[in-house]
């Protein structure tokens, strides 16, 4: 009941509201209460040739039925039984009607705004979450759990909910009916509630553990189809649609087995119900036979009490079943539970220091990393300073370390020894909202968003003037291109800005970075997937762009970083080399080796 008392939580703001429509759906139950007990008159008085006066016959009629004698206040006399009992009726219906459309708008509206906030609450949780929190998750796995998980609960808080609280308080009138017109019939059919109720509760259970399986196979399908769809170039040009097809075929037939097996357990409630009910109504049938020969129960009060039984089982299987497919939401509510209850790996210390700017330098201090679950150490007692202004390239082979340097300025990951500082303050002992806005990256794979060339460009700086984004657009060689598009800066640019060309990409990300105007900027392998003309244009702009900022440049093409006021070369997560271009051919060592690997080599 823990994640049912959770998902409440969130409707605490809305409790006037709640407590509102709990009132309405409690008189919307008295009223299901009170039709039974319009039967008595009807069959005892209006179908009985002998019926009196209705003045005459108030005494006997039940309160439910007196409470609605208006002989004082509806300007036409009610002359009979009938009249009385006719009003009563259309009263009763006209009152649960209106409660109960008022209850269950209000249950509702309570219920979707309460998962909606919960759907808020975990969507930001988790996009607050570091590279190792999305490393370890797949992304078909989280969009899974943000909307299909939170639709389950939002049936089960919203619709679900509001059926609940109809369904006992109905139960509770019909209870109230049974007992109020024979205490020993009453006993006698309720006997059967324990045979009911206690295979629901083991059924229960079942369904939970049912329902996270068909949840983790809905996340599969999820994953599939992003990586299918994502990757459709690569899927065609390997020919692997049959592949991919074949993958989403056992995944479906995995998500339709569970499926079929929550039906299965989530039916089986209903006719044990239903059989058990059948056997109480024959031995109150046999009961009854005896007492109304006897004269000690009347034909009307009889029908009564069999339409309050038979009206309590209905809700007593509504009630089961609702209480299925809360079985069915717990189970979806412990999974977005784990992400909103899940410690964020990078998180702010108490009086977190707001840094205003870079005025001296970026000293990495005897730094030792490795990334989770992995033994080797990526970095190991690297020590550097880059100072305010200088353009700093970072080269080395494939796992030297030179991205997971690059990555630990803006606090991406968490040095295990060591310290990585920002004029003296350690970066753990920063606010990272203001640590991230000194620092602006541009990398091999520009993420582009399905929205305007404008958006994409603001994305760092939502309020810059178009003056403003002019400028960045041109000093990112972009602006010609953008006016070349069917509608210009308005112009949307498709999924990761499929539209474009690997280079206008990649510009629009360096226009992105310029009007961003950050102090320290990480270049990592920002032209390494472009071709010549594409490149030279990119390395003009990003000539602009590294104009009067700190610059970390992590290359692979050596060419690229020949002006760099320093080259630190890391192998083995270790700095190994440092110097300018000339100083470190001159010394015969790793990096003239690697210069020589990929131009030496080429020319012969």
């Amino acid at each position: 009941m823990k994640e049912l008392f959770r998902l409440l939580g969130f409707a605490k703001r809305y409790s006037p509201m709640l407590a509102l429509s709990v009132f309405l759906m409690i008189i919307a139950g008295a009223m299901n209460g009170a039709l039974p007990l319009l039967l008595k008159p009807v069959i005892d008085q209006v179908l009985n040739p002998h019926a009196v006066d209705a003045k005459t016959e108030l005494g006997r009629i039940p309160f439910t039925t007196q409470i609605v004698y208006l002989d004082q206040v509806i300007p036409f006399p009610l002359h009979n039984v009938w009249s009385l009992v006719a009003v009563a009726i259309l009263m009763v219906f006209l009152i649960k009607g209106i409660t109960d459309y008022c209850g269950n708008y209000l249950i509702s509206f309570v219920g979707f705004s309460a998962v909606t906030d919960l759907r808020q609450h975990t969507f930001e949780k988790v996009v607050r979450e570091e590279h190792e929190f999305f490393q370890q998750h797949s992304t078909g796995m989280l969009m899974s759990s943000i909307m299909s998980d939170i639709d389950k609960i939002q049936l089960a808080v919203s619709q679900m909910l509001a059926d609940w609280i109809r369904q006992s308080f109905t139960a509770l009138a019909m209870l109230c009916v049974l007992f109020s017109r024979d205490l020993r019939l009453a006993l006698v059919a309720i006997t059967v509630l324990p045979f009911v109720l206690l295979p629901t509760a083991r059924l229960g259970r079942r369904i939970r553990k049912t329902t996270r399986s068909a949840q983790d196979n809905a996340a599969e399908l999820n994953q599939i189809l992003q990586e299918a769809f994502s990757g459709h170039a690569v899927v065609k040009g390997f020919g692997a649609e049959e592949y991919e097809s074949e993958r989403f075929r056992q995944a479906a037939y995995r998500f339709k087995r569970n499926n079929l097996r929550y039906i299965a357990q989530q039916a089986l409630p209903s006719p044990i119900i239903e059989f058990f009910g059948a056997l109480t109504i024959v031995a109150l049938l046999t009961y009854a036979r005896t007492q109304i020969k006897s004269t000690h129960m009347t034909t009307g009060d009889f029908t009564t009490f069999i339409a309050a039984l038979l009206l309590l089982y209905e809700p007593v299987k509504r009630l089961t079943g609702i209480t299925n497919i809360f079985q069915q939401a717990i189970g979806a509510a412990q999974r977005v539970f784990e992400y909103a209850d899940r410690e964020q790996g990078i998180s702010e210390v108490k009086g977190a220091k707001r840094l205003k700017g870079l005025k001296k330098s970026i000293e990495f201090e005897e730094v030792w990393f490795r990334y989770p679950n992995t033994d080797a150490y990526s970095l190991q007692g690297v020590s550097l300073s880059v100072r305010r202004g200088e353009v700093v390239a970072l080269v080395g082979s494939s796992g030297a370390g030179k991205t997971t340097l690059a990555n630990l300025v803006p606090r991406f990951y968490d040095v295990e020894k060591g310290s990585v500082r920002l004029d003296g303050i350690d970066v753990r002992e920063a606010s990272l909202g203001s640590l991230r806005k000194l620092c602006a990256l541009v990398g091999q794979e520009t993420f582009l968003f399905d929205d305007t060339v404008a958006n994409n460009i603001r994305y760092g700086r939502p309020g810059a003037s178009e003056a403003d984004l002019r400028d960045a657009a041109r000093n990112a060689l972009a602006d010609e291109f953008i006016e070349a598009l069917p509608q210009g800066y308005d112009t949307r640019v498709g999924e990761r800005g499929t539209m474009l060309s690997g280079g206008q990409r990649q510009r629009l990300s360096i226009a992105r970075a310029l009007l961003k105007n950050a102090p320290i900027l990480i270049l990592d392998e920002a032209t390494s997937q472009l071709d010549t003309e594409s490149e030279l244009l990119v390395q003009r702009a990003l000539a602009n762009l590294m104009t009067n900022r700190t610059v970390m440049v992590i290359a692979h093409r050596l060419s690229t970083i020949r002006r760099a006021d320093r080259i630190v070369v890391l192998d083995g997560g270790k700095i190994v080399e440092t110097g300018t271009h000339e100083e470190l051919l001159a010394r015969s060592g790793v990096y003239e080796r690697l210069y020589r690997l990929q131009y030496v080599d080429l020319e012969q």
